[in-house]
């Protein structure tokens, strides 16, 4: 089977990962997710950066213009001073996609009541899907997956089953995953026909 080609962005937001005070955590559990997720062929833009708004909008810019269909940011969504991820991805947006949000802080919230503290926001821009993760490996998984019953069926609907038919939408790339990680949902008229 011929699975399209991906390029995804990857963006860690850490003033002290960056500068190298303590080993960076975000970027290898995103690659970890989405490698075990897709069945795509995947190539990675990672990108490892301080909490700076002008510089991560301009990463942004940057990843979707080098043709990231789907560019994924982890840190710098709460409260904090120094936390800008969300004013900087909506300050490159073309479209805001509440619900992306709603539904992370949602699945946060079975863990932790400081799940409201969550700022996460998600954008399109041109023909790429932006979305704002968790700082944690952990919630990162969580919300991109969703979360399980005892005997493995789906207790609550993780955020990326939504997203290969958003990005179908916005004329990216066809995103297949593996079911047993994170089953897409899209409309029957929507789904692919398999090919050799």
């Amino acid at each position: 089977m011929v699975h399209d080609a991906v390029k995804i962005g990857i963006v860690s937001v850490s003033d002290r990962a960056s500068s190298g005070v303590y080993e960076d955590k975000g970027l290898p559990a995103l690659k970890e997710w989405l490698a075990r997720a897709l069945l795509n062929p995947l190539e990675f833009a990672e990108r490892l950066i301080p909490d700076e708004q002008a510089q991560i909008s301009a990463t942004l810019i940057e990843l979707v213009d080098a043709g990231c269909s789907l560019v994924l940011t982890t840190g710098g969504t709460g409260p904090a001073l120094r936390d800008v991820t969300p004013e900087a991805t909506l300050a490159v947006a073309h479209k805001e996609m509440p619900g992306f949000g709603e539904q992370m802080r949602q699945i946060s919230l079975k863990f932790v009541p400081t799940a409201i503290l969550s700022r996460q926001v998600a954008v399109i821009r041109g023909q790429s899907l932006i979305l704002n993760l968790p700082g944690q490996p952990k919630a990162i998984a969580e919300t991109l997956e969703g979360l399980k019953n005892a005997d493995g069926s789906q207790a609550v609907a993780g955020i990326f089953a939504a997203v290969p038919y958003c990005v179908d939408l916005i004329g990216g790339p066809y995103l297949e995953t593996d079911d047993t990680v994170c089953k897409a949902f899209r409309p029957k008229s929507a789904i692919r026909a398999a090919s050799a």
